[in-house]
This record gives C-alpha cells, structure tokens and sequence, in this order.
C-alpha cells in the first residue's frame, strides 16, 4: 500500500470521527414531555430549527412538515431567497422574502438557559441564508469556477508542504549521520566511547520521522477541511472538520493553561528539594571528611545518614507535588499509583528488610571499612558496607558478598578491635595430648609467635587453654600485628602457623591429637620433674 494511499485511509477515518464528535458533542435538547416529540426542520445536511413544542393542537412533526412545504414553494417562487425574523406576541417569525415560514415560541427555547425566540429565530435564519447561498453557489458555474481554482491553489500548496517535509526529512538524516554521529563519538572517558552513537543516531532519525508524519497528517487534515469549505456541496463537511479542528485546539490549549500553574508549583517544590538536599549534603560531607564534629554522627555514619536525608527529603517533595501533577486526580492515575505501591510492597519486602538490616549495621557501628572479621565461616576484611550487602576480601584471591540480613543474624567475631590503634588480632589454635607439659606448649608457641615476621612484641602475644577435652587440651595463641592488607595478613597466618610446627618438630613434640579406643598401657601423666622441659626451662628462668 502507497503512502498515499494510506494517507487516505487515515484521513477518512479522522473525518469519520470528527463528524462522529460534532455529533456527540451537539448541544442538548431540552427536557421535553414524554408525550411530545420533537422534530427537526432539515435542509440538505444542515438542521433550522427544531420544533420541540406543539402549537395550536399541531404537534412538532407537523409543524416541521408544514414549514417544509412553505419553504419549499418560497423556493420554487424565486425571488432574493432573503432570511429575516419579526416578533409578534406569540413569539418570532421566521420570514423568507417576507413569507411566513415557521413562529419559534416561547416552548420551543430552553428559558432556563437565558434563551429567546429572537436569538433563536436569528440562528435559524442566519443557517436558512447559508443554505440558501450554498444552493445558489451550487447551481453558479462561475462560483463553480471559483471555489475549483481555489482547490487547485489549494491542492498546489499541499504538494509543496509535503515536496518540502520530505526533502526536510532527508537533509535530517543527513544531519544526523553526518554531524550528530560525529559528536556523539568524540565522547569519550579515557580514550573509551560512552555513547552508542549509532543507537542514538537511529532514535532522532525516528523521532524525527515521527514528528515530520504528524505535520504531513496535520497538513493533510487542513487541507481536507479548506476543501469541503470551498466546495459548495460540502460545505457541511467542511464545517465539521473545522469546528472539530478549532476545538481540539482549544481543547488542548485548555488542558495546557490548566496544567500550568501545578507545573509551576511542581516545579518550585523541585527546586526547594534540590536546595534543602544540597545544603543537608554540604554538612554531611563536611562530618564524613572530619571537618566538622557532631555528638551523634561520625565519619562512618554520616554517608548512610546523608542517603536516607535525601530519600526522606525527595519522599516529602514527591508527597507536596502531587496533588499538582496534571491528571494527578484521575481514576486511570491513581489506579496505576496504587498498583506500583502494591508490586513494591510485594516484590520488595526482602529487598526492604536487607536495607533495614544495612541501616542497623552502619549505626550500631557492629562492622566499619577495613576491619578483619569472621562472619559465619566467612573471614576476611571488610572493602565495603552497602546499604544491601557487605562485602569480604579473604586475601586467597577471592571476595565474598553477604547479605545484610545473614550478616545479621550471625555473630561477627571482630579482630580489629583489640585496643590496638591501627592493629588486629591474629589466632592459630592446636590441640596436644594430656601428655605433653602445658608449659612446654605454651612456650612453644611463643617462640613461634617471636620468630614469626609481623608480629608485634608489644602488646605480647599470650596463650590461652581454651578447651581440657577428652584426649587433649586446646590450646590458643593470640598475638597483634600492624598488617592491613588482605593479602598479606594470610601470609602472616601462613608464616605463623609454619614457625610452629617448625617449633614443635624442633622439640620432638607432635601436633597429632591422640583419640583412645581403649584405656591406654600406661598413664598418660606428667611428673613434677618433668613440668619445664625446654624451652619452657629457659622461659620460666627467665621470668
């Protein structure tokens, strides 16, 4: 199908629904007996008058007939052919050529809405003129002759719009290609493209095709109704397509004027928004920097703290404009609000309960960016404290995310606060039969603890039996060091836990827990005498 063809097509239905407008939107007759119909005075396409009351024992349909047929016989009498209306004491006469056509009484006009039978006799008459000229036009080949080669004017100048909104269209996509395209690819960050320009350059190219086939449907309805307007049989039409054109327009310059003054106010919420989020922005920062001290918040609470100001602060603005966003009052508006709140408050209630769980962490200060802690069986520095998800650097090449809430739920062991500024705690836990001197493993594990490199000699490393089991006793070793970087905390752990079994192989003593199946030969017992072997001799001589 040719675009012409199409163009066609959408033309007669544009006209089809502009008649079927003017038609719904025709003022309403007023409230008549049930008894009484009314009638209407047609001629052509064009409605006189309507008679909606009886007269003399004659009902509307008669007097519509009777007025026909006077009309009728004016007509065929010649004449001027000239409307005009006098008033008598009945009501207003409707004359043609000084003949009485129809009387428009008090009944037949809506009172209650400051009509008159003299304004209604004069639209009646002013509408029999116009007919009466259309018929004479229709019959006159000169006006003929005139109202073609005001067409083929017509007709001319809609050719040229469209010849020129086509080549407009072309010399658009040439622009586009050749410079926008240009543009958008010499932006850039770092030698790196950010924009699509060929996926940018295809959305004017459409957009712009899209607002030059409005102008062309545009143009082509104007020139539809100058059409019907200068052909005499259908000037109807022409009237219709203009009155439906004049208030659309008028329609739509209404809905702008009315929107106005709530953009407006939309608008100047919008900008005492931005202020108050700025100026709340401006002192955060300056307490997440140190700059400026406040009893409540600290350097790790004020970034949260300026997210939730400025969610709170862009809520209450969202809440003040709008009952001013245009159709804000609407069913079709409020359904779709109410459907939005109900799919967030259901798809987002673990998403809320993460942000929650986020909020409780940040204030009760429970973890801070850079500390080393265990989490469940995750262990590693903390590299971030979102608002959803903390995230862990175990040092071993890997980062793990943990939601919020499991964050939460769990107990968090924190070796970065021991009282040590800048400083963390580093553990190696070892199990030793009853047989082995405790003293001798404690020493042992000191010695390891001085001959491992990063450890700090102040605050002293020290041992703890943290567990007397069955078939050994546990042992803990608790020592400090200054290294904050992920990777080279698990090779301090590494270096620890190689100089220990480097001390206990030195000294003959194993790290192989023993488990009994049945009573041992002998009693796994250490004498008196036997309490300090070395190095634990050496340790105890030394205190």
């Amino acid at each position: 199908m040719s675009a012409a063809v199409r163009l066609l097509v959408f033309l007669s239905i544009l006209f089809f629904s502009a008649v079927g407008r003017a038609e719904d939107t025709a003022p309403a007759l007023p409230a008549t007996p049930a008894a009484v119909a009314t009638a209407p005075l047609n001629v052509g396409a064009r409605t006189i008058f309507v008679f909606r009351s009886s007269l003399a024992g004659f009902p509307p349909q008669d007097r519509a007939d009777g007025a026909r047929k006077r009309l009728d016989k004016a007509i065929a009498a010649g004449g001027p052919q000239h409307a005009s209306t006098r008033s008598i004491g009945e009501g207003t006469q409707v004359m043609l050529d000084g003949k009485l056509l129809f009387l428009v009484t008090p009944n037949d006009v809506n009172a209650l809405a400051g009509d008159t039978t003299e304004e209604a006799a004069q639209e009646a008459a002013a509408t029999l003129n116009r007919v009466l000229q259309e018929r004479r036009e229709q019959a006159s080949p000169r006006a003929l002759l005139i109202a073609g080669a005001w067409c083929l004017a017509a007709t001319l100048g809609y050719w040229l719009v469209l010849r020129s909104l086509g080549i407009l269209h072309r010399r658009v996509r040439a622009f586009t290609k050749r410079s926008v395209s240009r543009k958008l690819e010499q932006v850039r960050f770092r030698n790196v493209a950010v924009l699509d320009a060929d996926y940018i350059v295809r959305f004017l190219r459409q957009l712009a095709g899209l607002l030059l086939w409005a102008l062309r449907l545009f143009a082509t309805f104007l020139w539809a109704t100058f059409l019907l307007g200068h052909i005499p049989y259908f000037h109807d039409w022409g009237d219709r397509l203009r009155d439906y054109l004049v208030a659309t327009g008028f329609d739509v310059l209404a809905g702008i004027g009315r929107a106005l003054p709530g953009l407006l106010v939309v608008a100047l919420i919008a900008l005492l928004a931005r202020m108050a989020i700025r100026t709340a922005g401006s002192i955060l920062k300056r307490v997440e920097s140190g700059e400026l001290e406040v009893g409540w918040l600290d350097q790790d609470t004020a970034p949260p703290t300026r997210r939730l100001v400025n969610v709170a602060i862009v809520l209450f603005a969202l809440a003040m404009a709008y009952p001013y966003l245009p159709g804000s009052h609407t069913a079709a508006f409020q359904g779709v609000t109410v459907l939005a709140g109900i799919m967030v408050s259901i798809g987002g209630s673990s998403l809320v309960a993460q942000g929650a769980s986020g909020l409780i962490l940040m204030y009760t200060r429970t973890l801070r960016k850079g500390e080393y802690v265990r989490i469940g069986e995750a262990e590693g520095t903390v590299v971030e404290l979102g608002m959803f998800e903390t995230r862990l650097r175990t040092g071993l090449g890997a980062e793990i995310s943990l939601p919020n809430a499991l964050v939460l739920s769990n107990t968090t062991r924190n070796f970065s606060r021991t009282g040590v500024e800048d400083g963390f705690a580093v553990e190696a836990a070892v199990t030793v039969g009853y047989d082995t001197p405790w003293r001798q493993v404690h020493a042992l594990l000191l010695q390891a603890a001085r001959d491992a490199q990063g450890i700090l000699a102040e605050p002293a490393p020290f041992v703890a039996q943290t567990a007397l089991s069955d078939f050994y006793i546990a042992y803990r070793l608790v020592a400090q060091s200054h290294v904050a970087n992920p990777h080279e905390r698990v090779a301090l752990q590494s270096r620890l836990h190689g100089r220990i079994v480097d001390e206990f192989n030195r000294h003959g003593v194993q790290l192989t827990s023993p488990h009994y199946m049945q009573e041992p030969a002998s009693s796994h017992v250490v004498a008196p005498g036997a309490w300090t072997p070395a190095p634990a001799r050496e340790a105890q001589a030394a205190e």
